[in-house]
C-alpha cells in the first residue's frame, strides 16, 4: 500500500469542498499569526517592568500594552478555534458522507459473485467505522498537522533570525528522530498495525454472524462454544495490540527525550549569554518561548504516524471497494426492453470458477407464458440456472436470449425489474408489511398493493393484525409465520407484474396448510407469466407445462410429469424416493392427498 497515493486519493475527493477548506486554512493562518505574538509580548512584559535591561527604566505603559496584547491573543485564538472547529466538523462530516455514499453506491453496482465472497460485517465496517476514522482524520489530525506545520516553519524562521547558533541546537535532534521514526514504521510498526486490523476485522465479522444467528446458537446450545471462539479472537487482538504498544513504549520516550534535550541546552547557553551581556532576560524568555513552540509541533508530528496509520488503512479499505470493478456491467449498447417472456439457453456453459463448470452445454427453449419446473439432485445446477436468468453472473460460453435478444444487451436494472423472485429463505426488511410489499414498486397505490396481497393469499391474514398493512415487521420477520412471510414475498414479487417469475423452493420447509395456501396463490400468480420453479416438494411442480431434469450440470430429461414417470428415469427415481421417505413417518390425511398427487 502506497500511503501517499492513498492520501492523494482522499485529497481528490476533498476538492469538492475546497471553499470551506480554504476558509478553514485562512482561520488556521490567523490563529498561527496571533499565537506567534505570545513570546514577543512576554519579552515586552519582562523588559518593561519585571527586569528592564541595564540602563532602562520601567515602562508602565508598555507593560499594560503587553498585558492587553496577551489577553487579546488568548481570547481571539479561542474564538478562532471555535470557528475552525465548526468549519472542519462540517467539512469532515460532508467528506465522510460522500465516501459512505460512494461505497454504498458501488456495493449496489457490484456483482453477486463479489458480494457473496465478502463478509457482511466487513462491508458494514467499511461504510461506517472506516469512514468515521477518515472523518476524524480530516477534522482533528489534518487541521492540527497543518497548524503545527505552519507553526514549525514560522517559529524556526524567527529562531534563526534571533540567533542561528541556538536555533541549530533546537532543530538538530529533529532529523535524527525523523529517521528513527521512519525506520521503525517501515520495518516494524506497519506490519503490527496491519495484523491488528486483520484480527479486528475477523472479530467484527464473527460478532455480526453470531448476533445475526443468535437463534441458531441458542437452539443448539452453543453459547459456550461461541464464548470460547470470541475469547480466542479477543485474546489474539489483545496480544497484537500489546506487541504494538511495546514498540511505542520504547520509541516514544526515546524520541521525546532527544527532542526535549535541546531545551535544557538552550537554558544553559542562554544564562551564559546573559552573564556575558549578549542577551537580556526578556530576549531569553522570548527565545525559549519560541523554542517551546518548536518542540510542540515536533513532538506532535512524532506521534502523527500512529494517528495516521489507522486512518490510512481505513482509506485504503474504503477505496478498495470504490475501485472494485463489477463483473457484470452494462455497456453503451445496453438498452431497455419490454420483456414478453420467451427464454432461450443456447450452448450455455458456466462455472463460478471457469475451470469447474456447473452447467455444461445447456440448450433450453422456454415459450412465453410457459411454466418450467427444474428438478434434480442437490448440486445439479438448478440454482445456477435461475441465477443466470437474472444475470447475476455471465455465462462462460454460449448465450442466453430473452425474446430473441441477448441478455447482455438489456440493461440490468430494466431486466431485473421485470423478473419476480420468490426465494426459499424469505427476507423481509425492517418496516411495515405495506413497505415490504411495495418494495418492488415504490410508487404503487394502496389498491395495487391490496390486489397483489389478495393474489398471494396474504390479504386475509394481514387484515387480522391490529395495524393491518401498517403492522411492523420484526427483525427477520419473527412476528410472522413462515407461510405468512412467504405469501408477503409472493405479493412483493407480483406487485410489479413481472413477465418472468422465478420460484426457488417457494414452499420448502412449510407445513401442509401453509403449502396449500401458497399453492393456491401460485396458481393465480403463474397464470400468463413465464415461470421457472425449483421445488424440493415436487407437488409445487404438478401444474408445470414441462419439467427439466438436471444431472451433473446437463439437461438429462425433459417432459411433463406423466411422461417422465412413464420413462422411469431420474425424475421417476426422485419421486419414488420422496414417496418412500413419506411412508417412513405417520402422515396426516391432507399429507396423504398431497402424496397421491406426487406419485400420480
Amino acid at each position: 500500500m502506497n500511503k501517499m497515493a492513498v492520501l492523494r486519493r482522499l485529497a481528490d475527493i476533498s476538492k469538492a469542498h475546497w471553499k470551506k477548506l480554504l476558509l478553514g486554512f485562512l482561520v488556521l493562518v490567523a490563529i498561527s499569526a496571533i499565537s506567534l505574538t505570545g513570546p514577543h509580548l512576554q519579552k515586552l512584559l519582562v523588559n518593561s517592568a519585571l527586569k528592564p535591561p541595564a540602563g532602562e527604566s520601567p515602562n508602565e505603559r508598555l507593560f499594560m500594552l503587553a498585558i492587553a496584547g496577551l489577553a487579546f491573543a488568548l481570547i481571539s485564538t479561542e474564538l478562532l478555534n471555535i470557528v475552525k472547529g465548526r468549519i472542519m466538523a462540517a467539512v469532515s462530516s460532508n467528506i465522510a458522507a460522500d465516501l459512505r455514499k460512494m461505497v454504498f453506491d458501488k456495493i449496489q453496482t457490484l456483482s453477486l459473485g463479489f458480494l457473496t465472497s465478502q463478509r457482511a460485517g466487513d462491508l458494514m465496517n467499511r461504510i461506517s467505522s472506516d469512514t468515521d476514522r477518515i472523518r476524524n482524520l480530516i477534522q482533528e489530525v489534518f487541521t492540527t498537522a497543518l497548524f503545527q506545520s505552519i507553526m514549525l516553519v514560522s517559529v524556526s524562521a524567527l529562531l534563526f533570525q534571533a540567533d542561528w547558533r541556538l536555533a541549530l541546537i533546537v532543530i538538530l535532534p529533529a532529523p535524527i528522530v525523523a529517521y528513527m521514526q521512519a525506520y521503525f514504521w517501515k520495518y516494524v510498526i506497519w506490519k503490527l498495525v496491519h495484523k491488528q486490523w486483520r484480527i479486528q476485522d475477523k472479530a467484527n465479522s464473527f460478532l455480526h454472524d453470531v448476533l445475526s444467528g443468535i437463534r441458531v446458537v441458542k437452539s443448539f446450545g452453543k453459547e459456550g462454544r461461541e464464548i470460547s471462539r470470541f475469547r480466542d479472537y479477543n485474546t489474539s487482538f489483545a496480544v497484537a495490540a500489546t506487541k504494538t504498544e511495546q514498540v511505542f513504549s520504547v520509541l516514544w520516550p526515546l524520541s521525546n527525550y532527544l527532542i526535549q534535550i535541546g531545551q535544557y541546552i538552550i537554558l544553559l547557553l542562554g544564562c551564559m549569554y546573559i552573564n556575558r551581556g549578549h542577551m537580556n532576560l526578556g530576549e531569553l524568555i522570548q527565545f525559549t518561548g519560541y523554542a517551546s513552540m518548536v518542540y510542540g509541533p515536533l513532538t506532535w508530528l512524532m506521534y502523527l504516524p500512529r494517528t495516521i496509520a489507522n486512518a490510512v488503512i481505513s482509506i485504503d479499505r474504503v477505496f478498495s471497494v470504490i475501485d472494485q470493478e463489477p463483473e457484470i456491467a452494462d455497456t453503451v449498447e445496453s438498452k431497455e426492453h419490454q420483456i414478453q417472456g420467451a427464454l432461450r439457453f443456447e450452448n450455455v456453459t458456466f462455472g463460478y470458477k471457469s475451470y469447474e463448470p456447473v452447467l455444461t452445454d445447456v440448450n433450453v427453449e422456454v415459450k412465453q407464458g410457459e411454466m418450467i419446473g427444474l428438478v434434480g439432485h442437490s448440486g445439479s445446477g438448478k440454482s445456477t440456472f435461475i441465477n443466470l436468468v437474472s444475470r447475476f453472473y455471465d455465462v462462460n460460453e454460449g448465450s442466453i436470449q430473452i425474446d430473441g435478444m441477448n441478455i447482455r444487451s438489456i440493461k440490468q436494472e430494466d431486466l431485473r425489474s421485470q423478473i419476480g423472485v420468490v426465494l426459499q429463505e424469505t427476507f423481509l426488511f425492517s418496516g411495515t408489511i405495506l413497505e415490504n410489499i411495495k418494495y418492488s414498486k415504490p410508487n404503487a397505490t394502496l389498491e395495487e398493493i391490496i390486489q397483489a396481497a389478495k393474489i398471494a393469499n396474504a390479504h386475509d391474514f394481514i387484515v387480522k393484525f391490529a395495524d393491518g398493512y401498517d403492522t411492523k415487521v420484526e427483525e427477520n420477520g419473527n412476528n410472522l409465520s413462515g407461510g405468512e412471510r412467504q405469501r408477503i414475498a409472493i405479493a412483493r414479487a407480483v406487485l410489479n407484474n413481472p413477465r418472468i417469475l422465478i420460484l426457488d423452493e417457494a414452499t420448502a420447509a412449510l407445513d401442509i396448510d401453509a403449502e396449500t395456501a401458497i399453492q393456491e396463490a401460485l396458481k393465480r400468480v403463474t397464470k400468463g407469466r413465464t415461470t421457472i420453479a425449483i421445488a424440493h416438494r415436487l407437488s409445487t411442480l404438478r401444474n408445470a407445462d414441462r419439467l427439466l431434469v438436471l444431472e451433473k450440470g446437463k439437461v438429462a430429461e425433459v417432459g411433463t410429469h406423466t411422461e417422465l414417470m412413464e420413462k422411469q428415469g431420474i425424475y421417476h427415481g426422485l419421486v419414488m424416493a420422496q414417496r418412500n421417505m413419506a411412508k417412513a413417518k405417520p402422515m396426516t390425511e391432507q399429507a396423504k392427498q398431497v402424496q397421491e398427487v406426487l406419485v400420480g
